[in-house]
């Protein structure tokens, strides 16, 4: 019996261009042109083209769907370089969202509660949201208004540093609600 290879291995992926450049811009007869050190204009692609070339550089089809197509004159590497150093900056810049669960007994006591409170407020000011839940084990669930006047007076030592996103519900053993800061955090 001969031994076969293992096709399941496909290689690195490489990724899709977003935009058609040069000869793989079809089907277009003429395009408006625009970039530095050009005559900017409606031109038909083969002029467009060889204007292209002439600069050593890349005709870079910007928005297709326009009429005629969008096509800029640049060094097409530099372009993908400086697109993708912009979306680095926009993920860098986007806020991440921190939670921080606190969980409760329906028989909590108010030494443990004050301590989970403070807690909760230090969270706040950082920035991040907060879950507070109380679950309930084996037959405690009949308990459960003491654990929605639990988390209600949780959300009443809250009310200064966040608001409730919802009112406290119930999903299976753990009643649960989930606390925004009122103010941004401060860098």
């Amino acid at each position: 019996m001969a031994l076969r290879p293992n096709n399941n291995f496909r290689g690195p992926k490489r990724e899709e261009e977003l935009y058609r450049i040069n000869n793989l811009i079809k089907g277009v007869p003429q395009v408006r042109l625009v970039g530095e050190n050009i005559e900017q204009g409606i031109v038909e692609f083969s002029v467009a083209l060889a204007i292209a070339e002439k600069q050593g550089l890349d005709l870079v089809e910007i928005s297709p769907k326009a009429e005629p197509p969008v096509c800029r004159v640049i060094d097409y590497a530099k372009f993908k370089y400086e697109q993708k150093k912009k979306q680095k900056e926009i993920k860098a810049n986007a806020s991440k969202t921190v939670l921080k669960e606190i969980r409760f007994s329906p028989n909590t006591d108010d030494h443990d509660f004050n301590f989970k409170l403070k807690h909760a407020i230090g969270f706040l000011k950082e920035g991040s949201k907060v879950k507070a839940y109380v679950h309930f084990v084996g037959r405690a669930i009949v308990f459960k208004d003491r654990g929605e006047l639990l988390l209600m007076n949780f959300a009443k030592g809250l009310e200064e540093y966040g608001k409730p996103d919802e009112m406290p519900r119930l999903e299976g053993k753990r009643m649960s609600i989930m606390f925004s800061p009122k103010v941004a955090p401060k860098k």
